[in-house]
């Protein structure tokens, strides 16, 4: 597959994972993984879910307008770069966000998440 379509399938995967299933994006990080949300770091797989499963909302819907991706190093990984909106349940107004991924290639032929860094967008 090439790197568009991976970087695709693994944003639609991601979203719509988080839109409906949060706890299960727990199988996307490691023990090593890093999120940074909003300039708060947090580390491990365990320790990113449950921020995730914390936030004050329990139903959105993202919408995606851009999707970039790179090689990044000898090792397989790759950069993808995301942007689009973020509509919560009950509220009228969007909110903009954009959002990095570090992808690692595993042994199985799948990748995880190594970093991944979230922002909302105020301007």
């Amino acid at each position: 597959m090439d790197p568009d379509n991976l970087a695709k399938a693994f944003v639609d995967h991601y979203y719509s994972t988080f839109d409906n299933n949060r706890p299960s994006l727990a199988g996307l990080y490691q023990d090593a993984s890093m999120l940074t949300f909003e300039g708060q770091k947090i580390q491990g797989a365990s320790n990113i879910v449950a921020k995730l499963t914390s936030l004050p909302f329990q139903q959105c819907h993202h919408s995606i307008s851009t999707v970039d991706c790179q090689p990044s190093g000898a090792s397989g990984g790759m950069l993808v770069f995301v942007s689009g909106s973020l509509q919560l349940a009950g509220e009228q107004h969007t909110l903009k966000f954009s959002q990095m991924f570090h992808l690692m290639p595993t042994p199985q032929a799948s990748y995880y998440v190594l970093n991944d860094i979230f922002r909302l967008n105020y301007a």
